[in-house]
């Protein structure tokens, strides 16, 4: 039997268990073991983790695999957000652990599949014209 017939009838045996013999985590009743409480930073990984999954066309096609490296992105955004907003205060920050993070962050968006989408910046209409509807819109 090669590895690869060995782990997916590992992963049915697993997927078939009752819910009560998985973890809260396994079952997608929490995010964590442990849950961290209602703090913001929490809040904000969640909201992220759902961002970046929604990308990704939601949690439906996503194999296990996408989903830990989903949560993994999302653990780097909250982390390099955190350094930003030391920076923005006027703190320093560590620029060599900030680049790693977000060197890091950049490869594994890449693993997921995320690409950066290029939009068309030529400009139709004139900055008058821009400001303009901008104006009438807070209106």
């Amino acid at each position: 039997m090669t590895a690869t017939a060995i782990s997916s009838a590992a992963r049915r045996r697993a997927v078939a268990l009752p819910s009560r013999q998985k973890s809260a985590v396994s079952n997608g009743k929490r995010l964590h073991v442990v849950a961290p409480g209602d703090t913001r930073w929490a809040r904000r990984f969640r909201d992220v983790l759902t961002q970046i999954i929604a990308d990704l066309s939601g949690p439906e096609g996503l194999s296990e695999g996408q989903r830990q490296l989903a949560r993994r992105a999302a653990t780097l955004c909250i982390m390099c957000e955190k350094l930003e907003g030391e920076a923005a205060a006027g703190r320093d920050i560590d620029l060599e652990v900030f680049g790693k993070l977000t060197d890091r962050l950049g490869r594994c968006f890449l693993r997921l599949g995320l690409k950066r989408q290029q939009r068309d910046v030529t400009a139709t209409a004139s900055l008058h014209d821009i400001m303009t509807e901008a104006r009438e819109a807070a209106e």
